[in-house]
């Protein structure tokens, strides 16, 4: 028999005051005694998180000894001294690799062939030194192979430095621009022009591309575009042929428009590609054959692919290529010089459709498993008849192969070496729930061979289920802890999410989105009643929106759950979607709702966790956050813990960390991580009695 953790005695919570705050509308009035905790800057806040960290560690002091073990254990499955399979790009190889010991990748280069000599890019070991966090957001190479312009962010907040490179003589120039988008940076053709997005510091929105010239000061850079309407989300990037930079407006899964300029060109007017419209999105590309590629849900769903020349892109004069499906999602697409390739999604699977446009023959790649998760992987180069995928499953570590569109001949390149793994061990399977409603909602388990459906195994079910981010089967090593030691471990594939196409979506978010919430509680009591588990070892775990979806359950069905894990958790959905300046909110009104809208106010109350906190026997609870968070702002389950506390009938446990130097991704360094990683595996394992 397995022991049940003791907790310590007689520790007392942390204690926080109250100060009232009284918000309404549309005649509603609501009562927020946390709302002062959204001052970072203030001591008695700061002192109040250390206060729940101390907490933590005294809660978890008789887990110490399996926190390390379970560290030592995951750190021991990585392959510290490893290198990425290269990838040529424009004549160059580029590659990553992680030294024994270091915490951070280094990026390198060899010209022309793999046993050219190596050039190190950058050593990101060596950029962190002295800061807590340090993150790469993106490294983009200008069309001579000689300068890389770089973004880096020290704090965690998401607002990041842009700087250049000289990759012949190592100098980092002087210019500097601060408070851009990561990972939205465009060479122009002439190796000297940028293009690159600001970000509010305040909202954290990109909402203005600018023109810098190589060498010039920044404050003299150009305003190019500005975006008024602050729902929309930007993007600067090059087209696959080179030949254009895309100025990128989306409304998340709901608007887009495209503007494009000759990238030999910089100095010339970007051209709306398609004008926006409520209710139409496209995905835009260019190919080497001169026409535009279009990815877009124009009286489809699902998606279809369309083609326009250059000469007439107005939509009237697109023309179809690839119809869409009801049962098959186009989630993207890729050219070749006599190929085309589709990702795929049906049935909670990604699949690689690959179609030689010459002999008009079309297929799918197959695999051995039953249920996996096959992706196109990196394919700058579009002269090939090698397809790069990636492949995983719940069983097998990520891999890398080339695939022959010619003789269909896959070549694996490389599979993650997991230490101490063997496959063998190991067993996955598809499960289907059927939900309130009817609908069918397939779960993916991981568990060890042998495991018997008697009610006595731990399971551990998880999900996200918002922005029509779908989650896939695929390895996930840290995990195998926890399955060693009697876990199952399943991710419910709820709505929400486009597992199973863009009606998947459509009945999980505005006023659909209680369906997910739905769905997640279907899928565990499917769990109980298939006796793989019991209420007293079912637990619960998501991160960000995923967090919400913990919060919305915990309150919907209390009784279900011997443990809740909410990461980074959204908690507070109306006081956060009614304040334009917390980060990210404009941008979300078509997935949450606009509370200027009194019924999509009335509907997000409904099931926000904050508010409908009440006088109820939750069950043990660890909540995760970071100071600096950029997406989820910490106040958000710092408040919810507070009245968590304060509300709570029964004699549970509930945990409240925060990382003080890191934002919503947690630590930045490979090993750092898995500390907070071993923090919820032990919380887990003492909740289920297997702490020894």
């Amino acid at each position: 028999m397995n022991e049940a953790y003791q907790w310590p005695a007689n520790i007392p919570t942390p204690t926080v005051e109250k100060q009232a705050k009284e918000l309404e509308a549309h005649g509603d009035k609501r009562v927020d005694e946390y709302y002062w905790l959204n001052q970072r800057e203030n001591p008695k806040v700061i002192e109040y998180l250390k206060a729940e960290n101390a907490y933590v560690d005294t809660m978890m002091s008789g887990t110490k000894e399996l926190q390390e073990k379970l560290f030592l254990e995951m750190k021991g499955r990585i392959k510290e001294k490893d290198e990425s399979v290269p990838s040529l790009s424009n004549g160059y190889y580029y590659y990553n690799k992680f030294e024994e010991g270091r915490q951070y990748p280094i990026y390198c280069r060899k010209k022309g062939s793999l046993d050219a000599p190596e050039e190190i890019m950058f050593d990101q070991n060596k950029m962190a030194e002295g800061h807590k966090y340090y993150s790469i957001g993106s490294i983009k190479v200008s069309d001579n192979n000689q300068l890389a312009a770089f973004t880096t962010d020290h704090v965690s907040r998401r607002l990041y430095n842009l700087q250049v490179k000289n990759l012949t003589t190592g100098e980092v120039y002087p210019e500097s621009i601060s408070n851009v988008e990561g990972n939205s940076v465009a060479w122009a053709a002439d190796n000297k022009t940028i293009f690159y997005i600001l970000q509010d510091t305040v909202t954290l929105l990109g909402y203005r591309v600018y023109r810098h010239t190589l060498g010039s000061d920044p404050k003299t850079d150009v305003l190019v575009y500005e975006e008024k309407d602050d729902r929309y989300y930007l993007d600067v990037d090059r087209s696959r042929s080179k030949k254009y930079i895309f100025i990128t407006s989306d409304m998340n899964e709901n608007s887009t428009e495209y503007q494009l300029l000759d990238a030999s060109n910089p100095t010339g007017a970007f051209k709306v590609f398609e004008p926006r419209k409520q209710d139409f999105q496209y995905h835009l590309d260019h190919a080497d054959d001169g026409k535009f590629y279009i990815q877009t849900d124009w009286d489809a769903p699902n998606f279809r692919l369309m083609t326009a020349e250059p000469g007439n892109t107005s939509r009237s004069a697109w023309k179809e290529l690839i119809p869409a499906r009801k049962d098959v999602y186009i989630s993207s697409f890729n050219t070749f010089k006599d190929f085309l390739v589709l990702t795929e999604v049906k049935d909670a699977m990604r699949q690689i459709r690959v179609i030689n446009t010459a002999a008009k023959k079309d297929e799918y790649i197959t695999f051995d498993e039953k249920v996996f998760t096959a992706n196109q992987g990196s394919n700058p180069e579009s002269n090939t008849n090698i397809l790069r995928i990636t492949y995983t499953s719940m069983i097998t570590p990520y891999t890398i192969i080339d695939y022959n569109m010619d003789t269909k001949e896959k070549k694996v390149l490389k599979q993650t070496e997991v230490i101490g793994y063997k496959k063998d061990g190991y067993e996955t399977e598809r499960i289907w729930a059927t939900a309130r409603d009817g609908v069918k909602v397939p779960m993916t388990l991981l568990y060890k061979k042998g495991v018997k459906k008697d009610g006595t195994n731990p399971v551990l079910l998880a999900a996200y289920g918002s922005y029509g981010n779908s989650t896939f089967p695929g390895f996930q090593g840290n995990v195998i802890s926890l399955v060693d030691r009697g876990f199952i471990y399943a991710i419910a594939h709820v709505r929400g999410g486009q597992e199973m196409g863009r009606q998947w979506y459509d009945d999980g978010h505005l006023l659909k989105k209680k369906n997910t919430f739905y769905d997640f509680i279907d899928c565990g009591k499917f769990l109980v009643s298939e006796n793989y588990t019991s209420s007293k070892h079912l637990y619960a775990n998501g991160g960000s929106a995923g967090g919400l979806l913990m919060g919305a359950i915990l309150n919907m069905a209390p009784e279900m759950w011997n443990g809740v894990v909410a990461e980074v958790p959204f908690v507070d959905v109306i006081t956060t979607m009614s304040d334009a300046s917390i980060p990210l909110t404009t941008g979300e009104y078509k997935e949450w709702g606009n509370p200027a809208d009194s019924a999509e106010y009335f509907y997000m109350k409904s099931y926000s966790p904050y508010d409908n906190v009440g006088a109820l026997n939750y069950p043990n609870i660890l909540v995760t956050t970071g100071l600096h968070d950029s997406q989820v702002q910490y106040f958000e389950p710092a408040k919810w813990v507070a009245k968590l506390r304060e509300l709570n009938k029964s004699k549970s446990v509930i945990l409240f960390k925060t990382n003080m130097d890191a934002g919503h991704g947690g630590a930045s360094g490979r090993f750092e991580i898995l500390r907070e990683e071993a923090l919820m595996y032990a919380f887990l394992l003492a909740l289920d009695g297997r702490v020894n």
